[in-house]
C-alpha cells in the first residue's frame, strides 16, 4: 500500500458497510417491507442462524413471515 493511502482504508471499510446496509434497505423497500422492521427481524435471528442458510435471511425470503406478521398485528 502506498503511504498516502494508509489513512483511506478505514474510510474505504466504512464505505463499503453503508452501501451494504443501504441495499438491504432499499431491497426490503422493493419487496414492500419496512426497512426498520426487517432489520430489526435480521439482526434478532443472524446469532443464532447458520450461515450456510443466510439466503434465508434476504428479503424476498423473510417477505411472507414479516407481511403475514403486520397482517395480525392490525
Amino acid at each position: 500500500m502506498r503511504g498516502g493511502a494508509k489513512g483511506q482504508t478505514g474510510s474505504l471499510v466504512r464505505g463499503q458497510r453503508a452501501a451494504a446496509i443501504y441495499t438491504l434497505i432499499g431491497s426490503a423497500k422493493l419487496n414492500g417491507l419496512d426497512p426498520e422492521l426487517y432489520l430489526r427481524t435480521v439482526l434478532e435471528r443472524i446469532a443464532d442462524h447458520p450461515v450456510s442458510h443466510i439466503q434465508d435471511l434476504l428479503p424476498w425470503n423473510v417477505a411472507a413471515s414479516l407481511l403475514t406478521h403486520a397482517s395480525e398485528a392490525a
